[in-house]
């Protein structure tokens, strides 16, 4: 019983210490394309203090959205693509499609609210600078897993 218990705790420590690594990585990166993008676009002022609440909510909604895609989709692909039967794919298909659109009703209004904000050049940059972002951070990832292997 005390080895179940200890066996317990130590699992549970563990597990507490994986989501605060998460969460600690994940504010870095957040911190990083904060910075990325407010370099890019230049803000004044008074840009920034109205960009950042808005942008941040729309962050926070695609962050909920991915998480869905990651337990409603996600999961059932990994649990494996062959044992589905055409109901259940069809079923998976419309889930997809559903999340796609509320991806894009979700960036619409961003767009919306940004066009009051800041000028439509800002926001095509803000497109541009998330796509660099992206890709350094893929970059980055890819360099870190290359230096590992070594």
């Amino acid at each position: 019983m005390k080895n179940i218990l200890i066996l317990l705790v130590l699992v549970t420590s563990a597990t507490f210490a994986q989501k605060t690594d998460r969460e600690e990585w994940h504010k870095k990166i957040n911190a990083l394309k904060t910075a990325h993008i407010t370099e890019a676009l230049q803000f004044s002022s008074a840009e920034a203090e109205k960009f950042w609440p808005v942008y941040n909510v729309y962050e926070e909604k695609m962050h909920d959205l991915h998480k869905t895609k990651k337990k409603e989709i996600y999961s059932k692909l990994k649990d494996g693509i062959d044992s589905m039967n055409d109901a259940e794919a069809n079923t998976l298909i419309d889930k997809e499609l559903q999340l796609e659109q509320k991806e894009l009703q979700y960036r619409k209004e961003l767009i919306a609210e940004l066009k009051k904000i800041i000028s439509p050049n800002k926001i095509i940059k803000l497109k541009k600078a998330e796509e660099d972002f992206k890709k350094e951070l893929l970059k980055r990832y890819r360099q870190r897993k290359e230096k590992e292997k070594k």
